[in-house]
């Protein structure tokens, strides 16, 4: 499928309904606070764009979850996510089909209530996307085993960052290849080191 797979569909169409529904609750507040009607009429097509667009991920989320190597812990946060995903579209589909419908019938009452859920929705939406965003950078859910194993094998590699630290600098190379262990770049001031750094 253009090649994305289900979980690479499910982690590319979380940010459309996200920005949408946010955007919609910013403008819910702004046309509740100012009574302008282009704000609410704004905040209502948002908030059907962003339903629609949640409605997207849930299902990729459905169909991510069968095709995701995981565990036991991994299950348990997939399934609060999954629960969390269900409410928050719950909550604004009916809040979409509530400002279809009423949208130009509401009093002050009736769309303060409104303005009201459209901000709980935004905090589940909010627990929603933390849960999801534990699977990945908690449980790295959705990265292929031998993936993980590639990358594991390439952080445990000599890798640095630090000025004159250069694999390709040849006279770092050479003190290196003649004193094995740890070897300060030239040019580095005198200094000491803790008692368990290598001789050098």
């Amino acid at each position: 499928m253009l090649g994305y797979d289900w979980p690479r569909l499910h982690a590319a169409l979380n940010d459309l309904p996200i920005a949408l529904l946010l955007a919609a609750v910013l403008f819910d507040v702004l046309a509740l606070a100012t009574r302008r009607e282009f704000f609410r009429q704004v905040s209502l097509w948002t908030l059907f764009l962003g339903t629609l667009g949640g409605a997207a991920a849930v299902l990729s989320g459905l169909q991510a979850e069968e095709l995701i190597s995981h565990g036991d812990a991994v299950h348990r946060v997939m399934e609060t996510h999954e629960l969390l995903g269900f409410v928050t579209l719950g909550v604004f589909g009916v809040l979409t089909l509530w400002r279809l419908v009423r949208e130009k019938r509401m009093g002050i009452t009736e769309r303060t209530t409104a303005v009201v859920l459209t901000i709980a929705g935004a905090g589940v939406l909010f627990a929603t996307g933390l849960y999801g965003g534990r699977l990945v950078f908690e449980h790295a859910a959705g990265i292929p085993t031998e993936v993980l194993q590639r990358e594991l094998q390439e952080r445990t590699t000599d890798h640095h960052h630090e000025a004159g630290d250069d694999p390709g600098d040849p006279e770092l190379d050479s003190l290196r290849a003649a004193k094995p262990g740890h070897v300060d770049p030239p040019g580095t001031p005198p200094h000491s080191h803790p008692p368990s750094t290598p001789t050098h």
